[in-house]
């Protein structure tokens, strides 16, 4: 009864600490000292799978020196098949259990016995964490399911943390992308940015700006990034549904090009190796005066905050063509009242 009031009261300060850690690294550092701390064990590791989800990666450990941690990363899957079966993973002698690896290294380590459970967000592994001790340990129930819960409560708190360091990351690249943009009176080079810089940093193969000709009252290709001649020069994209639908206002998306049936242009997306798109509309104040568009060599799942840093970005790029519209009118109405100036001037 004593043991089980401990893990409630770890729970109780750890949920106080997870409200308080700064990044994602302090609460790391917060897991694995916690889980040391209350089942008294030598050291701790937190493996997180990497962005191929391979292999287990150590990102922060407690209680190991560096030589031992220098050791391969785990292979996912292998991991992954065993806890399925129990949900967690106890070696009572590690220097000695046949599922285990690199014997000697543990017994110079002083590593007896080994506890690992999977770490989850949302019914997903995104990684492990195993408990160590300095002694032989048969690990009880109510330890399995302490560092169980521990490590369930640490994937919550990974993905959250995550999430606001992703919003902080979107919102200054927003703002260093805008400033860019805002930064000249020179269409092309704001456009060149609306382009090239955004697929750069948005991590796309590429993207093009095409905005309406109102003289002949059809999109026209002012910039592109990153795409073929072939794919430029083709005109199937102005006369689709799809881009209809966003110069009335809609965003519109392609998460994959080859299971698409619904798109007029697959054939010259596919021909340029493209994977997925997605279109927004340009805004001068309320009027659409275009389309960008970005591509993915792979197919892509669009997320809401991508989603909406693209249509902030066209907007910004939009009212930026719109200001140096305007500059240049002013410069061309200076220029024809100096000319009409010195006309005048003439007769006098």
């Amino acid at each position: 009864m004593d043991e089980k009031k401990d893990y409630f009261k770890t729970f109780c300060k750890l949920s106080q600490a997870f409200g308080t850690a700064a990044t994602q690294d302090d609460l790391l550092c917060l897991i694995v000292q916690y889980a040391i701390d209350t089942m008294e064990g030598k050291a701790a590791c937190l493996f997180l799978a990497d962005e191929k989800g391979d292999f287990f990666i150590p990102v922060t450990q407690k209680g190991l020196s560096p030589q031992y941690m220098h050791a391969n990363p785990l292979k996912t899957q292998h991991i992954l098949d065993a806890l399925q079966k129990n949900g967690y993973l106890s070696f009572v002698d590690a220097t000695s259990d046949p599922r285990l690896e690199n014997h000697d290294a543990k017994k110079v380590e002083g590593i007896a016995s080994i506890l690992t459970v999977a770490v989850m967000v949302q019914s997903r592994t995104i990684g492990v964490l195993s408990l160590y001790t300095s002694s032989q340990r048969n690990f009880t129930s109510d330890e399995i399911d302490f560092l169980r819960a521990l490590a369930e409560q640490g994937g919550m708190a990974i993905e959250k943390t995550g999430l606001v360091e992703l919003v902080q990351k979107n919102a200054l690249l927003f703002l260093e992308l805008a400033a860019t943009m805002n930064s000249s009176l020179d269409i092309k080079h704001i456009l060149n940015n609306m382009t090239a810089e955004v697929s750069k940093s948005l991590n796309f193969k590429g993207s093009d700006i095409r905005l309406i000709d109102r003289t002949k009252k059809e999109l026209t290709l002012v910039s592109s990034f990153g795409l073929s001649e072939n794919f430029l020069s083709d005109t199937q994209i102005n006369r689709s549904d799809m881009t209809r639908s966003v110069l009335n206002g809609k965003v519109v998306e392609i998460r994959n090009v080859d299971l698409d049936d619904t798109c007029q242009f697959k054939d010259i997306l596919k021909q340029d190796s493209i994977g997925a798109m997605i279109m927004v509309p340009i805004k001068a104040q309320n009027d659409v005066i275009g389309t960008m568009s970005l591509y993915s060599d792979t197919p892509r799942l669009f997320s809401s905050d991508v989603k909406l840093m693209i249509q902030a970005l066209a907007h910004q790029g939009g009212l930026a063509i719109q200001n140096a519209s305007l500059h240049m009118k002013l410069h061309e109405d200076k220029k024809d009242l100096e000319a009409d100036i010195w006309s005048h001037r003439s007769w006098f």
